[in-house]
């Protein structure tokens, strides 16, 4: 029987704990896309307390509370920060299976030197230690970075953001780990919000261009581009609760931008065309700046109207969505090509049945490039298959229908300055998936090149796929 959390932790054969240990295990780190926040990295303070560090924005836990039954008090209301704590701790025990499970007692171990179980007999102890700790300056967020191996971050930034902090981290030679913003127009995209309106006047407030109409936003938009780019941005991000495809001229999307700036509703029609043409015209203009597009698809979000108003978006209330999209996504890249701008591009989908369709959609957009790599990829799996078996039904199918050895690897989508065990995690998933087919007879031990595609995977492939200069 294996031990919990030895050095093999995760890796069921030998090849595949050879390969972590000497070629994946020290790889720096490229968190290519995130939720950290450029002024929490910029101003480094003390975290207050690692209730704050775990439970102060995290919804993954926030889920897992509540089909515990724990009162919202000890997780979002105003209970004392042990007593939030001790109720994580005391239902660490049932979370067999649950990724959380392994992340925290990674993070325990990596960070605070703690290598045995959480639960709610030792929540005081382990409390107390973690705090001790992070009470040092060491252990504030540019030295949990750095501790970390990150040698780059890519956070998540609106197009109106000022930016203010990625300039001053850019000036500030004594910390190494670069703060890159990446571009997030999904206020501009979501014309059915009732905010829009309002969204707008930021954009045209922030760019300096009138906006009375969609030609006037993606005047905006582009005007930000290049202010973005000014500070190291090579990627952006867009998500979807659904691939659109359905086609509109600039004068009827012009009337339906004018139209909802004036206070009127939009026709989900209409929606889905300003929101196909918007992306064909941002992919266009990421081609000519040289990014990579993300696009994030297949979300239900706010499923409990009660939780909802109570405590707003991004709290735990998001789920799979099942909806089919594969015909239009072909039909959307097809266009992006037919308009001569089809970016380097990641599409991560949040229902497992997308994935072929997705990979197998993406693989036939494929074209001669400058860095040996598959342009149009299946993303890392993500949010609600974040987890052992999620990333291993993600790594079959880009091995089956693509070309696992050109895979950009792990990303943290993360809000935690404490979450980078995530990537270990992958890590030694990963080995063991490839080590797996090794000591099957499935492929030759040819350690020389599945370390080096091991290394590349870890982090090399996301240097070259974003094209960040390090």
């Amino acid at each position: 029987m294996n031990k919990f959390l030895d050095d093999n932790f995760m890796i069921q054969n030998e090849f595949g704990q050879n390969l972590y240990h000497k070629y994946a295990k020290d790889m720096p780190i490229f968190d290519f896309h995130c939720h950290l926040e450029a002024e929490e990295i910029y101003e480094n303070k003390n975290l207050p307390s690692i209730t704050y560090a775990w439970l102060g924005g995290d919804h993954y836990k926030w889920r897992v509370m509540r089909a515990n039954g724990i009162d919202e008090k000890y997780i979002t209301g105003d209970a004392d920060d042990f007593a939030k704590f001790e109720k994580y701790a005391e239902i660490m025990p049932k979370l067999i299976g649950n990724p959380i499970y392994h992340w925290t007692h990674l993070e325990l171990k990596n960070y605070f030197g703690i290598d045995y179980p959480l639960n709610k007999d030792n929540a005081r102890e382990v409390f107390d230690k973690c705090n001790e700790l992070l009470a040092k300056d060491e252990y504030r967020p540019r030295g949990l970075i750095e501790m970390s191996n990150v040698a780059a971050v890519c956070t998540t930034n609106d197009p109106a953001e000022e930016l203010k902090y990625h300039k001053l981290l850019a000036e500030d030679e004594s910390f190494k780990t670069k703060v890159i913003p990446a571009y997030r127009p999904d206020n501009a995209l979501y014309i059915e919000k009732e905010g829009f309106a309002d969204y707008i006047k930021k954009l045209s407030d922030a760019s300096g261009i009138e906006i009375k109409n969609y030609t006037d936003i993606k005047k905006a938009l582009v005007n930000r581009m290049e202010y973005f780019k000014e500070l190291g941005c090579m990627a952006s991000d867009q998500a979807f609760a659904f691939i659109p495809y359905k086609r509109a001229s600039e004068e009827e999307l012009n009337e339906i931008v004018e139209k909802k700036l004036s206070g009127k509703n939009v026709c989900p029609e209409c929606e889905e065309k300003y929101k196909t043409e918007m992306a064909i015209f941002l992919a266009k203009e990421y081609k000519k700046l040289d990014w990579a597009m993300e696009i994030h698809v297949g979300v239900i979000r706010n499923n409990s109207k009660v939780l909802f108003d109570k405590l707003g978006a991004d709290v735990g209330g998001d789920a799979q969505n099942d909806l089919a999209y594969a015909e239009n996504y072909a039909n959307l890249l097809s266009a992006f090509e037919e308009n001569d701008g089809l970016p380097r591009l990641l599409v991560f989908p949040l229902n497992p049945k997308d994935n072929y369709p997705i990979a197998t959609v993406g693989g036939s957009f494929n074209r001669a490039n400058d860095n040996g790599m598959q342009d149009v990829q299946l993303g890392t799996a993500w949010w609600h298959l974040d987890h052992k078996e999620g990333m291993i039904e993600q790594m079959k199918v880009f091995s089956s229908v693509g070309v696992l050895a050109n895979f950009v690897g792990m990303l943290t989508d993360s809000r935690s300055f404490l979450s980078y065990p995530r990537h270990e995690y992958f890590r030694r998933i990963l080995c063991d998936f490839v080590g797996g087919l090794v000591e099957a007879g499935e492929y030759p031990a040819d350690e020389e090149f599945l370390g080096k595609m091991i290394e590349d995977i870890c982090y090399n492939n996301a240097i070259k796929f974003i094209k960040i200069d390090l």
